[in-house]
């Protein structure tokens, strides 16, 4: 399924009000509700709204668990780590107990160590099933999601639900979220807003399957929902 809004506030309002709604849904069903956050610019908007005064009170944040889809593997206080940015903007303005948030970085071990460690705190908090209640995605020009990139041997991995590798055009590694784990969620919510991804999204979403080039597309729930939240300049109608 696919919104198209006219701008990013608009946007940002949709999935504020989405990501409480869940919220709200699953600690009353289940009494805990675990969510995905995605890094990079995209989210911030989102979750400073949720970090205001008119967001921040409409749920019970001591029973939220907060993971990430994916992270640059640098130290948390990086300008380039996603935790970095989800703190400054949400998880240190609600009160949220520390042990809830499962940083996708730690130091001294290799990230391939704990991608394995990761995976274990994932399997403690949802079990065998893996079954996250909201996962936000975003997308890259590319039409990577996640560190999921094009060409990647990452996006083959079936049995896997963390893995960290080398992404050699970045000189950099990453640690992210396997497709398999990802499909699995209650709910998936994509973010894609500006023309710079009219193209990927078009592609995504209309052209032939090839995720070796568009990764994107491997993102196909098990029996959850898959939503985009796009402006017009990502959908091509301005």
């Amino acid at each position: 399924m696919i919104q198209i809004h006219n701008n990013t506030e608009e946007i940002n309002t949709v999935a504020a009000d989405l990501f409480i709604n869940e919220a709200q849904k699953a600690i009353t069903a289940k009494g805990k509700f675990t969510a995905v956050l995605t890094g990079g610019s995209s989210p911030a908007g989102i979750y400073k709204l949720l970090a205001s005064d008119d967001y921040k009170n409409k749920i019970d944040w001591s029973k939220v668990y907060i993971f990430w889809g994916d992270e640059r593997w640098v130290p948390l206080n990086d300008d380039l780590s996603n935790a970095k940015m989800s703190y400054s903007t949400l998880l240190s303005h609600v009160a949220i107990p520390k042990e809830n948030i499962f940083e996708m970085y730690k130091d001294g071990v290799t990230p391939e160590d704990y991608a394995v460690t990761y995976e274990a705190s994932i399997k403690k908090v949802l079990g065998e099933e893996g079954k996250f209640d909201l996962i936000l995605l975003g997308m890259g020009d590319d039409g990577h999601t996640a560190s999921l990139f094009p060409g990647q041997a990452v996006l083959h991995e079936q049995t896997k639900w963390v893995d960290a590798y080398y992404l050699e055009p970045q000189k950099m590694h990453r640690i992210t979220l396997t497709a398999p784990l990802i499909n699995k969620a209650e709910k998936i919510v994509v973010i894609a807003f500006g023309e710079k991804k009219a193209h990927a999204l078009n592609e995504v979403l209309n052209g032939e399957y090839n995720p070796e080039i568009y990764p994107m597309q491997l993102i196909k729930p098990v029996s959850g929902e898959l939503l985009f939240l796009v402006d017009k300049n990502a959908a091509g109608t301005n």
